[in-house]
């Protein structure tokens, strides 16, 4: 009891100090450089923790995130642009949107639809959406994108420059975190890893499957939408290209290597792979290479990632699995050639 404690003071300690740390360092930090980065961090872990719920916690591989993202932040874009609406309208317009799709996506991906389907289908609507951005011109400018979006205005007050928008996804991550660490240490959360865990003894237990998925996809949705919604204010340009099928494999990237199952994972993994082609910037050209070889050795040594805990029942684990007898196999082959 005593040693609990003494854990639970230490890990205090140590958020206290991170906390502090975080919100300290674009103050003393004067280069809008590595503000930047480091906002950027934030809102990928948002979208990466949002995608845990049902990545990680539910055992979908879910690959169409991006297209909630695209829809919030075209959402807005449109209606800041072209109908003059403030923030606080188009925010939580966006939201619904986003939050909405998601249902849709949930709804459809149900059901008879299970494990690599979901991966199929949910690429498939991802790719969908960045078409139609792409070919309704009228709407969304097609290729062109929409630029001259405006910053985020409350009150007559404008956002400008990095440290504004770092405490506002700052604030967003915080938000995201709590809302989805509650929701995983409750009812439902446990009830979406027994469906990860066995689909068919949740289902004699009473649970109602179909909808609890379509709850973590809805729900995830949000969050990813809501990140979407204030890209757009930040870069003040969108394009369909920032939300294409790569944007959705970049992520669930991050939530593999971070963790599956884990929320500080998931900021981890978001911060690894924000980094990394800043660090590498001479030789982005092979940034994809890179990502690869870290994928193969990440599902080889340890499938559920550097923090996750999601067992043998997640498909990660079995892919892994799959791959490392598979290197096994080979290894064997060529020491009984020799």
């Amino acid at each position: 009891m005593k040693q609990l404690v003494q854990n639970r003071r230490q890990k205090t300690i140590l958020y206290g100090v991170l906390a502090f740390a975080v919100v300290l360092f674009p103050l003393v930090v004067d280069n809008s450089y590595l503000i930047r980065i480091v906002t950027t961090i934030f809102m990928y872990s948002v979208i990466t923790v949002s995608l845990n719920l049902i990545g990680g916690y539910g055992g979908e591989l879910a690959m169409g995130h991006a297209a909630y993202l695209a829809v919030a932040a075209y959402v807005t874009a449109i209606l800041s642009t072209r109908y003059g609406m403030s923030f606080l309208v188009t925010f939580p317009i966006s939201v619904i949107a986003a939050t909405v799709f998601g249902f849709l996506t949930g709804f459809v991906c149900v059901g008879r639809i299970k494990g690599d389907y979901v991966m199929i289908i949910t690429m498939g609507i991802c790719e969908i959406t960045r078409i139609v951005l792409v070919n309704e011109a009228e709407v969304t400018n097609g290729p062109m994108g929409i630029s001259q979006i405006p910053g985020i205005q409350i009150l007559g007050y404008t956002m400008k420059g990095n440290r504004q928008y770092y405490f506002v996804f700052l604030l967003l991550l915080l938000v995201t975190v709590w809302i989805i660490k509650n929701l995983v240490n409750s009812k439902f959360g446990r009830n979406v890893i027994a469906i990860r865990e066995d689909e068919t003894a949740a289902r004699a237990m009473g649970m109602k499957v179909a909808w609890i998925k379509v709850s973590a996809f809805t729900i995830s949705a949000l969050f990813a939408g809501a990140a979407g919604a204030l890209l757009a204010h930040y870069n003040r340009f969108i394009g369909p290209s920032q939300f294409n099928l790569d944007e959705s494999l970049l992520y669930y990237q991050m939530l593999i290597i971070g963790g599956l199952g884990s929320i500080p994972g998931s900021i981890i993994g978001a911060a690894i792979l924000v980094l990394i082609p800043e660090i590498f910037r001479g030789i982005s050209v092979y940034r994809t290479i890179v990502y690869g070889l870290i994928m193969v050795i990440m599902m080889i040594v340890r499938p559920q990632g550097l923090l996750g805990d999601t067992g043998d029942k997640h498909p990660a684990s079995r892919f892994g699995k799959a791959i490392k007898a598979r290197f096994q196999k080979v290894q064997s082959r060529e020491g009984d050639a020799q």
